[in-house]
């Protein structure tokens, strides 16, 4: 397998596997109340991560990448402070993975250099790929920190098995 190919391989696996299942067993332990909770007005709650992740990657991926018409409303993933429950925000979040997988599993090499103007920035379809990647990652790793906050114990990923961490997902 050639290094373009593997690149897409592990993408798709950390957006449609990895991340979404932490993501799940975060809001299966979150308290109901705690999904639009905000320590503060400049924070954000795991509903608004929730809608952002959505956001970012139907307008990078789907859309920019894949063709889709791109109609996100990017401030008003931020400005919501009540909304729609985990099971529904997740659902969202879910089908727009699926799309995505489904354009990047449909990329070639030649298409990983292709160009796209996305958010006013000129991007190759790899830099669009690898930015939803990290991006993805990053806001994962704030829902696992605010659940670890809102429902303290209540989540464990690995089994510490002899110095390895076993996966418990």
């Amino acid at each position: 397998m050639d290094i373009a190919a593997q690149f897409l391989e592990r993408s798709r696996h950390y957006l449609a596997s990895e991340y979404p299942k932490k993501i799940q067993l975060c809001l299966d332990t979150l308290p109901a109340d705690a999904l639009w909770r905000r320590t503060d007005a400049g924070s954000n709650s795991i509903g608004n991560l929730l809608l952002h992740l959505e956001g970012n990657i139907r307008q990078w991926i789907v859309s920019s990448v894949g063709g889709a018409p791109d109609q996100r409303q990017r401030s008003t993933e931020f400005a919501a402070t009540e909304g729609a429950d985990a099971a529904t925000l997740f659902a969202a979040l879910r089908s727009t993975l699926d799309a995505a997988d489904a354009v990047i599993a449909g990329l070639s090499v030649d298409d990983l250099a292709s160009r796209r103007t996305i958010q006013g920035r000129d991007v190759s379809v790899f830099d669009a790929v690898y930015h939803v990647v990290e991006h993805f990652s990053l806001h994962t790793g704030q829902i696992i920190l605010l659940t670890k906050q809102l429902a303290p114990g209540a989540v464990q990923f690995y089994e510490d098995a002899g110095g390895l961490a076993i996966p418990k997902y």
